[in-house]
């Protein structure tokens, strides 16, 4: 199924027989840097997490008219000093300021390309950190379109609590690599709080959506398919 635009995605991934994707805090850093830099210019984050092992993230795919148009120099490392994304001190997603002026090719960047760069990207780096070889994640990554108020709701709780429901963490907030404490924060964050927010109509609901136990029976009968 391919992303359309201005549609929102419950996209997740893996490593390759479930083996580790994330070693250490480097690596977690590492990704969402090259987040910022292939995923940001085409989809609007609303909610994501990393585990030693998966991922997940719910976006907004950009609209084609606000994607911007492919440069045609070669794609550059991330650069120090670009903008945060989550508005936390321990754990970054990035929006890479490009200071290099260059023509444009006339061709928007394409949503799966970009997720897919970023995952191939993503991989090389882990294999070199590493020293191993081969394929890191499951190809296609596997996503599935949110289409109902509550069912976004619930997928946003669902993010959120998946280091618990995984035993990575005891609590939700021991786990810092998730966007549940940008969510709490003032602090500017080019992640979609507002909207995010709206759904919850404030940060206090929002906070006791994530108290309560919800059926989340629909959602992994989806992640099973």
């Amino acid at each position: 199924m391919p992303l359309e635009h201005g549609r929102t995605y419950h996209i997740y991934n893996r490593g390759i027989n479930s083996t580790d994707i994330f070693s250490c805090e480097a690596n977690y850093k590492r990704f969402l840097m090259l987040y910022g830099e292939y995923v940001s210019p085409v989809a609007d984050t609303y909610a994501w997490v990393l585990l030693r092992n998966h991922f997940h993230l719910l976006v907004r795919i950009k609209g084609e008219e606000e994607i911007p148009f492919m440069r045609l120099y070669p794609p550059h490392p991330p650069l120090s000093g670009s903008r945060p994304l989550t508005g936390c001190e321990d754990n970054t997603l990035t929006v890479v300021e490009d200071p290099v002026s260059g023509s444009s090719s006339g061709k928007r960047y394409t949503p799966s390309k970009q997720f897919s760069h970023l995952f191939n990207a993503y991989a090389q780096y882990f294999n070199k950190y590493t020293g191993r070889h081969g394929g890191l994640l499951e190809t296609p990554f596997k996503r599935i379109r949110v289409d109902t108020q509550e069912y976004f709701r619930r997928l946003v709780y669902y993010i959120h609590h998946n280091p618990v429901k995984h035993g990575f963490a005891e609590h939700i907030l021991d786990w810092g690599w998730s966007s549940y404490l940008t969510m709490l924060s003032v602090k500017p964050t080019n992640l979609s709080r507002e909207t995010v927010l709206g759904y919850f109509d404030d940060v206090a609901n929002f906070k006791f959506y994530h108290q309560q136990q919800h059926d989340l029976k629909e959602i992994e009968c989806l992640l099973l398919e």
